[in-house]
Protein backbone atom coordinates (compact mmCIF):
# COMPACT_ATOMS: atom_id res chain seq x y z
CA UNK A 1 0.00 0.00 0.00
CA UNK A 2 1.07 3.76 -0.58
CA UNK A 3 2.23 5.72 2.25
CA UNK A 4 -1.04 7.41 3.64
CA UNK A 5 -0.62 10.92 4.12
CA UNK A 6 -3.11 12.55 7.61
CA UNK A 7 -3.76 15.63 6.08
CA UNK A 8 -3.52 18.07 2.83
CA UNK A 9 0.05 17.49 1.05
CA UNK A 10 1.95 20.94 1.63
CA UNK A 11 5.38 21.16 0.77
CA UNK A 12 5.38 23.94 3.33
CA UNK A 13 5.14 21.39 5.85
CA UNK A 14 8.69 19.53 7.60
CA UNK A 15 7.12 16.20 7.96
CA UNK A 16 5.97 16.32 4.44
CA UNK A 17 8.76 17.41 2.91
CA UNK A 18 11.06 14.94 4.41
CA UNK A 19 8.76 12.32 3.53
CA UNK A 20 8.73 13.43 -0.08
CA UNK A 21 12.61 13.82 -0.35
CA UNK A 22 12.98 10.27 0.82
CA UNK A 23 10.47 8.52 -1.74
CA UNK A 24 12.44 10.70 -4.71
CA UNK A 25 15.61 9.39 -3.25
CA UNK A 26 13.80 5.73 -3.02
CA UNK A 27 13.10 5.97 -6.91
CA UNK A 28 16.20 7.23 -8.01
CA UNK A 29 17.61 4.21 -6.47
CA UNK A 30 15.46 1.91 -7.87
CA UNK A 31 16.46 3.93 -11.40
CA UNK A 32 19.59 3.60 -10.95
CA UNK A 33 19.52 -0.35 -10.49
CA UNK A 34 17.13 -0.77 -12.94
CA UNK A 35 19.09 0.49 -15.76
CA UNK A 36 22.65 -0.42 -14.43
CA UNK A 37 21.52 -4.39 -14.25
CA UNK A 38 21.04 -4.04 -17.86
CA UNK A 39 23.82 -1.98 -18.78
CA UNK A 40 26.02 -4.68 -17.10
CA UNK A 41 24.28 -7.37 -18.50
CA UNK A 42 25.33 -5.98 -22.31
CA UNK A 43 28.56 -4.68 -20.44
CA UNK A 44 29.70 -8.78 -20.11
CA UNK A 45 28.50 -9.81 -23.20
CA UNK A 46 29.89 -7.07 -25.52
CA UNK A 47 32.77 -6.26 -23.03
CA UNK A 48 35.26 -4.30 -26.22
CA UNK A 49 32.13 -2.43 -27.19
CA UNK A 50 30.72 -1.04 -23.92
CA UNK A 51 34.25 0.43 -22.36
CA UNK A 52 31.58 3.36 -20.91
CA UNK A 53 29.92 1.46 -18.77
CA UNK A 54 31.92 1.29 -15.45
CA UNK A 55 32.73 4.68 -15.91
CA UNK A 56 28.62 5.49 -16.09
CA UNK A 57 27.90 3.86 -12.88
CA UNK A 58 30.79 5.06 -11.41
CA UNK A 59 29.31 8.51 -11.82
CA UNK A 60 25.91 7.98 -11.07
CA UNK A 61 26.95 6.00 -7.79
CA UNK A 62 28.78 9.60 -6.76
CA UNK A 63 25.17 11.45 -7.65
CA UNK A 64 23.46 8.41 -5.86
CA UNK A 65 25.63 8.95 -2.64
CA UNK A 66 25.73 12.96 -3.22
CA UNK A 67 21.63 12.56 -3.22
CA UNK A 68 21.98 10.41 0.53
CA UNK A 69 24.28 12.51 1.75
CA UNK A 70 21.52 15.56 1.39
CA UNK A 71 18.70 13.91 1.79
CA UNK A 72 20.34 12.16 5.62
CA UNK A 73 22.60 14.20 6.45
CA UNK A 74 22.39 17.92 5.48
CA UNK A 75 18.83 18.54 4.55
CA UNK A 76 17.09 21.38 6.89
CA UNK A 77 13.73 20.17 7.73
CA UNK A 78 12.69 22.98 10.25
CA UNK A 79 9.59 24.99 9.61
CA UNK A 80 9.79 27.61 7.02
CA UNK A 81 9.05 31.57 7.94
CA UNK A 82 7.11 32.64 6.30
Amino acid sequence: MPPRWPRLPDRNDPEYRRLDDRMNFAVHVGIFATINSGLWFFYLLLQESWSWAPWMTGGWLAVILAHALYIFAIADYSPTVE
